[in-house]
């Protein structure tokens, strides 16, 4: 249960990170929501491999890669924010849809 716990926490934060992200903001933000990416959805993978998760566990891996800060894909500034307001909302809806499972 407390991992769940942790789960939320890290994807609210990731999502609040991911949103600040539309503002205009030194490039050294995005560096770090790169590496703060990367850890928070290596450890959302480890969990979902450890829950046997198989299908959250390839779209983590996925999330992983694609914000990893090392080898950078360049979409551009308009493409990133739309990937940075899809995830965010992905996560949130996640996040009030396993709220709703917990608190059952």
């Amino acid at each position: 249960m407390k991992s769940e716990y942790n789960n939320q926490f890290i994807k609210l934060i990731l999502a609040i990170l991911l949103l600040i992200c539309l503002f205009d903001l030194p490039y050294g933000y995005f560096q770090f929501v790169r590496f703060a990416s990367l850890i928070g959805f290596g450890i959302l993978a480890y969990h979902a491999n450890s829950n046997s998760k198989q299908t959250e566990l390839i779209i983590y891996i996925i999330l992983a890669v694609l914000f990893q800060p090392f080898i950078k894909i360049s979409l551009g500034r308009e493409l990133w924010n739309i990937v940075d307001v899809i995830v965010a909302v992905a996560l949130l809806i996640s996040l009030v849809l396993r709220t709703d499972k917990v608190e059952s």
